[in-house]
């Protein structure tokens, strides 16, 4: 039986699945590693903490590729980080994140070097804060004596495939987060990068999600007890392989996936590089050659799990038993889930999270209801922007929130749609080993491969009515808010 293995590097372990040729787990294995916040807003890894990670779920992984053929390896990983390397190979300082936010005022610079309208149109996304491409104009700025020996900057998935090639690749999904790429022609923006004073040499050669980048180099075939050359794929990043996982692409209309996990995600296949004019939401390539719309709240199944704590005496079974005890709307309160900041649709990193409407009525049920319902809402917010640029006809749900029934008919309810629940193992890894699967041969396309590793999808829970009355109000504290961390220096 033919098999391939996925690599997802997120951002507390990476994650490795053995998939056969017919869509079936056939083994998995995890590793994790530190996340360091040396200053306020602040978010690094050190890249050999993800080599030890690897060599870790590689020895993990060998005595259970018995009777299994691997012919290919595909990545995938959490977007917009930066590895800065040297000429030789080694990085330079560890690797800031999707979520560091030292780069404030490198994004005023870019959008006065190139107006907001005008970076939406060429890249598909006004300048974020968490982008690649901040994160390099930070370092020549505050640090020249380390930006002067930067031969190329990775992405972190990509730097995994350094390490297991020895090739410097990247392909149209995750490089479309980097903030430099032309989105419609698929090329590094030199006009805009030569704006900025750098080149496009910095950043890796582009190319399709499925291509093979290099063989396995023999170190890494000993440890995993395979064949040294099998073929290691470009892979995706992981929003898009996420979506492959689940069988989302170009050729399945309408159909989009809502994360539920630490932040909450809504994903949307497009045909065509449509961006939202005002930015709001992410326009990137999608790992099948066309594009998908992304919207982001950052503190979804995060915010729940911050309530959590603070009632160490009760179990996350008995807070959602007293939340669907409590009345829609919560007696008045509403929670706005901005615990680190938001991306989708208000891009305000500063901004931060509120009860508002609290009374003596309130009751821990209350708050863990509004917690839940405030998310939901969130997300009701980010998908009225999309669905003016993409179908919505039914959304697939994943992450550990989708498991409440309570929280995903909350959230069939904000988002007007229906909300569907996945059978069987889902997530970026199984994206980036079926894009493995593509690279090495065993099908013939992508849209064949999909079909084949098709996971089934049911029902979830009605929505619950009366949940979009909600939202007038829910947008009226938010802009509140947004009126009071604006003024903020």
């Amino acid at each position: 039986m033919r098999a391939a293995i996925g690599l997802d590097l997120g951002t507390s372990g990476l994650k490795a699945l053995v998939l056969d040729e017919e869509g079936r787990k056939r083994a998995e294995a995890r590793a994790g590693y530190p996340l360091h916040t040396p200053r306020p807003g602040w978010t690094e890894q050190d890249p050999q903490d993800w080599a030890r990670a690897l060599k870790e779920v590689f020895r993990a992984l060998a005595p259970k590729l018995s009777g299994l053929e691997v012919v290919g390896l595909g990545l995938s990983g959490q977007m917009h980080g930066a590895v800065f390397l040297d000429r030789e190979g080694r990085f330079l300082l560890p690797a800031p994140l999707w979520n560091d936010q030292r780069t404030e005022e490198e994004v005023r610079w870019m959008e006065e070097v190139f107006p907001r309208p005008e970076l939406i149109r060429r890249t598909g996304n006004p300048a974020v804060t968490g982008f690649q491409l901040p994160k390099v104009l930070w370092l020549k700025r505050h640090r020249p004596d380390l930006f002067a020996r930067v031969h190329r900057v990775l992405l972190p998935k990509d730097y995994l495939g350094f390490l297991l090639t020895g090739v410097q690749a990247t392909e149209y999904s995750d490089a479309s987060g980097v903030g430099a790429m032309d989105i419609a022609r698929r090329v590094w923006d030199g006009e805009l990068l030569q704006a900025l004073g750098l080149v496009s040499d910095l950043f890796p050669e582009l190319g399709e999600s499925h291509r093979v980048v290099g063989g396995l180099r023999p170190e890494w075939a000993e440890v995993l007890g395979v064949k040294a050359g099998i073929p290691v794929v470009a892979g995706a990043g992981d929003n898009a392989a996420a979506a492959l996982g689940l069988g989302i692409s170009r050729h399945r209309k309408g159909v989009g996936s809502v994360s539920l996990g630490t932040s909450g995600v809504l994903f949307l296949p497009l045909e065509t590089p449509t961006p939202d004019p005002e930015g709001r939401v992410h326009l990137f390539c999608h790992a099948d050659g066309a594009y998908h719309l992304l919207g982001v709240t950052l503190s979804a199944a995060g915010s729940l799990e911050w309530l959590r704590k603070l009632f160490p005496e009760a179990s996350l079974e008995t807070l959602l038993r007293e939340a669907e005890a409590a009345p829609l709307g919560a007696l008045g309160l509403y929670f706005l889930p901005f615990l680190a900041g938001e991306r989708s649709p208000y891009l305000e990193p500063r901004l931060r999270g509120a009860f508002l409407g609290l009374s003596l009525a309130h009751t821990r049920g209350h708050l863990v209801r509004a917690v839940l319902e405030g998310v939901a809402l969130s997300l009701g917010v980010v998908h009225r922007v999309m669905r003016r640029l993409a179908q919505a006809e039914a959304y697939l749900a994943t992450g550990g929130g989708s498991a409440s029934d309570l929280w995903l008919a909350l959230l069939a309810g904000a988002l007007e749609t229906p909300v569907l629940r996945v059978v069987g193992e889902e997530g970026a890894a199984r994206g980036a080993a079926i894009l493995a699967l593509v690279g090495a041969g065993v099908y013939a396309s992508l849209e064949e491969a999909l079909r084949a590793t098709q996971l089934e999808a049911v029902p979830g829970p009605p929505p619950v009515e009366g949940v979009g009355a909600l939202l007038p109000d829910y947008e009226a504290w938010v802009e509140l808010l947004l009126e009071r961390y604006r003024r903020l220096p």
